[in-house]
């Protein structure tokens, strides 16, 4: 496992685009989730189907079917929470080239994009709900609105438009 202390320098800085922040959201009773994944440079976000599996394996198939589409260029680091749901960090590493790092016990603000942004999410999916009901096609439409709303922080361009410059300049 490697500590957020071991990520380089341009996944902190957010200048370098492919440096990912992954979460789970958790829906009524524990019984159902959604991978939700941000890009720190532009804000993108993706989600993952997980229904009522929340399993190592069930978690690293998610992200590897979600991350599939992305180019080489995006494809940096993912830093995660220590919980027991990336225990297959190395599987997934191996198989999508990314660097898996882990945040510091109870230090939510170290993946600080994607703690906003599951906010942004909980306006789509309430907590206290079952999230085993949207499906993948539902859970892309709903990062597609997220990506195509301006944000003060990207000054008011949209991460869709921050990703597209990205892939461009690339």
């Amino acid at each position: 496992m490697k500590a957020i202390s071991e990520r380089p320098a341009a996944a902190e800085s957010r200048e370098v685009p492919g440096h990912w922040e992954g979460d789970l959201i958790i829906g009524a009773g524990g019984r159902s989730a959604i991978a939700t994944l941000v890009e720190r440079s532009s804000r993108y976000v993706m989600l993952g189907h997980l229904g009522r599996e929340r399993s190592a394996e069930a978690v690293r198939d998610s992200l590897i079917t979600t991350l599939a589409e992305l180019p080489a260029s995006l494809r940096g680091t993912l830093t995660w929470d220590q919980g027991a749901e990336m225990a297959e960090h190395q599987a997934f590493s191996i198989a999508t080239h990314f660097d898996v790092y882990f945040a510091d016990p109870g230090s939510p603000w170290q993946r600080g994009s994607n703690e906003n942004t599951n906010g942004l999410l909980r306006q789509y999916f309430p907590k206290g709900t079952d999230l085993a009901g949207h499906d993948r096609e539902h859970l892309r439409a709903i990062a597609e609105e997220l990506n195509g709303r301006p944000r003060k922080t990207l000054d008011w361009d949209t991460p869709a438009e921050r990703l597209a410059a990205l892939l461009d300049a690339s």
